[in-house]
C-alpha cells in the first residue's frame, strides 16, 4: 500500500493517537539493542535503548485508548513521565508532556492544532535540560517539530505529514555525528536521537501497512547486531544516573536546579509542581535525597550504577553476569572487584521512598529510624526493574546468575524469576535465579563464593549447582541489643515485648533451613548474647570447616570489633567483610544489633 492509495486523515482522535504511539513504541522496543550499542553520549553506559524502551513500554502495558484526543494524550503523558528512565527517556516524556499540556480540550484535532502543540512542546524539553546540547535528541525533535509546523497549512493529511517528515528527520540525525565530537570519534549518531527517529519510523510503518492486529500483540522482539568495532570507553565522572518523582513540590524549578547543580550534571527536570520528574548524574544520591526529603513527597527514585553499566559494555571481566539485591551485605570493594550487579530494595519512611544503600545509606537510615515516628516499610524489587537489568545484561553477557534473599522474607525472588523467564526467552540466553534462603552477610557469602567460581572459569550450570548447595550451608546469628525495634516492626507482640523489656531479655535471631526468621536463643544482655553465639560457633567449627565469615553491625562498631577478634582467633582468617548491616535487616534487629554469618565448606 502506498501513501497515494491511503484514505486521507484530516483529524485525529484519541484512538488513532493511541495506536500511532503504540506503533512508534514497537519500533523502539524492537531496536533497543542497537540503540544500546551506539550509546556514547552523555555517558558510554550502553543503556539508552533499554531506557527508552522501558519508558514507552509502560504505555503499551498499562493504558487503554479513549475516544477523546486530549484524554488519551494526557494518559500517555502521565504514564511516560512516571515511568521515564534515563536522560533520553525523560526528555522524550517531557516532549509528550509538553504536547499534551499545549493541546486544548479537544476530542479530535486538526493538523494545525497538532502542529501548534508539537511546536510549543519544544520549549518544554529545552527548559527541562539544565545545559542543552545540540546534536542530540533535542535537536532532532526540534527539527521535526519545525517541519510539522511549517507545513501545517500546505499538508492536510496526517498520513502524508508523517511520511514526508522522514527526510528531515534522517538529515537531522546524520548531522548529530558532525555536531558532537564524541559521536564523530565513535562514528555513530546520537542514540537518543536515533530512538526518536525509530519512533517516527514505526508510525510510518503503521500508516503504510495498516496492520492493527500486530500492534495489539506488540512483542519486544530483539535482533542480534554485530558489535561496533570502535566502542570508545569514556571516563565516568559521576557514578549514579539518578532519577526521582517528586509530588507536590514546595520549591520552584529554579531552586530545585540550584540544588541539583551542587550534586552533579546531566540535569533534566520535567513536569510541574504537582508531579516533577528529575534526572541527574551524581556521586552522592543519598546526600541529595536527604536534602530533598522536605521539599515534597519522594514518590519514586532510581539510581543506576553507570560505572557498572560502562563495565558491562566496555570492560566486563567474565562472560557470566552476577546479580543480587541490596540485602546482600558485602564490602563495596568486593562488589566492585567482581562487577556484581545489585538492585536496591525499596524503603518507605511515611510517604517518602528511598533505595536501600543507594539513595539512603545505613547511617542516614538509622538516624531517620531514631527521629521518625513512621516505622520504615520495605518492599520488593519489582519485576520491571529486573526486566530492565536483565535486558541490558543479556545484550552483553552469555548468561546471568541471580542470587537473592529468602523468598520467605520478600517477593524479590519471585519478581526476579518472572523477569528472568521473559528475558531469557526473548534473548535466548540462560538466566538462573537462586533462592539463597537467607539474607545479609549470609547472602553475601554465597554471592562472594559464586563470584569467585565465575572468576575461576566454571560453566554456568556448574556454578548454579554449586550456588544452590552453598545456600544450604550458610548461617547467620544476629545479636539484638534492644527488643523495641522488633516490637515496632510487628515481629514481636507489644505484650511479649513489654515482658521481654521488663526481664531484660535479648534474643538471638537466625534463619531456619526453609528461609524463615527464628529466635535461636535468648539472654539477659547483648554481651552474654554475643558470648553465646561464639560458644555455638566454636562447637560447630569442630565438626564443620568454615570457608569464610562476615561480621555485621547496626551502628555498633565496638560489637563488630569484638566479633572480628573472636572469629579471627577461632578460624585464623580475617572476615570477608565487616559492614554496617543492611537497613532492611537493621529495621527489625534495631540500632546496636551485631551479627556473624558463616559459610561452611
Amino acid at each position: 500500500m502506498t501513501i497515494e492509495t491511503l484514505v486521507p486523515i484530516n483529524e485525529m482522535d484519541g484512538r488513532r493517537l493511541y495506536y500511532t504511539f503504540i506503533a512508534g513504541a514497537r519500533k523502539v522496543i524492537e531496536h533497543q539493542v542497537e540503540l544500546n550499542k551506539i550509546n556514547v553520549f552523555p555517558v558510554n553506559d550502553g543503556d539508552t535503548g533499554t531506557n527508552l524502551a522501558s519508558t514507552i513500554r509502560a504505555v503499551v502495558d498499562s493504558i487503554h485508548p479513549h475516544r477523546s484526543y486530549k484524554i488519551t494524550a494526557d494518559r500517555i503523558a502521565e504514564t511516560t513521565l512516571i515511568n521515564a528512565r534515563g536522560n533520553s527517556g525523560i526528555i522524550f516524556a517531557q516532549f509528550i508532556y509538553g504536547m499534551s499540556t499545549e493541546t486544548g480540550n479537544f476530542k479530535t484535532i486538526t493538523i494545525r492544532q497538532f502542529a501548534e502543540s508539537i511546536k510549543n512542546s519544544v520549549r518544554y524539553i529545552y527548559e527541562a535540560v539544565a545545559n542543552p546540547v545540540e546534536g542530540t535528541m533535542l535537536t532532532v525533535i526540534k527539527d521535526w517539530a519545525n517541519y510539522i509546523y511549517e507545513n501545517r497549512n500546505r499538508i492536510t493529511d496526517f498520513n502524508q505529514l508523517f511520511v514526508s517528515s522522514l527526510d528531515v528527520l534522517n538529515k537531522s540525525l546524520i548531522a548529530t555525528k558532525s555536531k558532537l565530537a564524541v559521536l564523530k570519534k565513535a562514528n555513530v549518531v546520537d542514540a537518543g536521537a536515533r530512538g526518536f527517529v525509530f519512533f517516527v519510523e514505526g508510525i510510518i510503518d503503521f500508516i503504510t501497512n495498516r496492520n492493527l492486529k500486530d500492534l495489539i500483540q506488540v512483542r519486544a522482539e530483539t535482533a542480534v547486531f554485530e558489535k561496533i568495532e570502535e566502542s570508545i570507553p569514556v571516563k565516568v565522572d559521576f557514578r549514579f544516573c539518578t532519577e526521582a518523582l517528586i509530588k507536590n513540590s514546595s520549591i520552584d524549578n529554579k531552586s530545585l536546579l540550584t540544588i541539583l547543580e551542587r550534586y552533579g550534571n546531566s540535569i533534566v527536570v520535567a513536569g510541574s509542581d504537582r508531579m516533577r520528574r528529575l534526572h541527574l548524574h551524581t556521586n552522592n544520591p543519598a546526600g541529595l535525597f536527604n536534602e530533598l526529603r522536605n521539599t515534597g513527597t519522594l514518590a519514586f527514585q532510581k539510581a543506576d550504577d553507570m560505572i557498572r553499566q560502562s563495565q558491562v559494555v566496555n570492560n566486563r571481566k567474565w562472560k557470566i553476569a552476577l546479580v543480587t539485591d541490596s540485602t546482600c551485605d558485602l564490602a563495596q570493594d568486593i562488589i566492585d572487584n567482581y562487577q556484581i550487579n545489585m538492585l536496591p530494595i525499596n524503603i518507605n519512611f511515611g510517604e517518602n521512598h528511598y533505595l536501600d544503600k543507594v539513595t539512603i545509606q545505613p547511617e542516614q537510615f538509622y538516624a531517620l529510624l531514631k527521629e521518625n515516628k513512621d516505622y520504615p516499610k520495605s518492599s520488593q524489587v519489582n519485576e520491571k526493574s529486573f526486566t530492565n537489568l536483565y535486558s541490558h545484561l543479556a545484550s552483553h553477557y552469555d548468561s546471568v546468575i541471580a542470587i537473592h534473599l529468602s523468598e520467605k522474607l520478600s517477593g524479590t525472588f519471585n519478581s526476579s524469576q518472572k523477569a528472568a523467564l521473559a528475558i531469557s526467552k526473548e534473548f535466548n540466553k540462560p538466566i538462573a535465579v537462586i533462592n539463597s534462603k537467607n539474607l545479609s552477610g549470609a547472602l553475601g557469602l554465597v554471592v562472594l563464593r559464586t563470584a569467585q567460581a565465575i572468576e575461576a572459569g566454571y560453566s554456568h550450570d556448574q556454578i548454579v549447582n554449586m550456588a544452590q548447595n552453598w545456600s544450604d550451608h550458610v548461617r547467620i546469628f544476629i545479636s539484638v541489643k534492644s527488643i523495641k525495634y522488633l516490637v515496632r516492626g510487628g515481629r514481636v507482640s507489644a505484650v511479649r515485648g513489654l515482658i521481654a523489656r521488663i526481664l531484660n531479655i535479648n534474643p538471638i535471631v537466625s534463619i531456619d533451613e526453609s528461609g524463615k526468621p527464628i529466635v535461636f536463643d535468648k539472654t539477659f544482655n547483648q554481651k552474654a548474647n554475643m558470648e553465646k553465639v561464639m560458644g555455638y560457633i566454636t562447637k560447630i567449627n569442630q565438626k564443620n570447616t568454615i570457608w569464610n565469615y562476615t561480621v555485621l553491625h547496626a551502628n555498633n562498631p565496638d560489637a563488630a570489633q569484638w566479633y572480628s577478634e573472636k572469629m579471627e582467633s577461632l578460624t585464623n582468617k580475617k572476615p570477608a567483610s565487616v559492614v554496617n548491616i543492611s537497613p532492611i535487616l537493621g529495621a527489625n534487629a534495631g540500632i546496636g544489633a551485631a551479627a556473624v554469618s558463616l559459610l561452611f565448606d
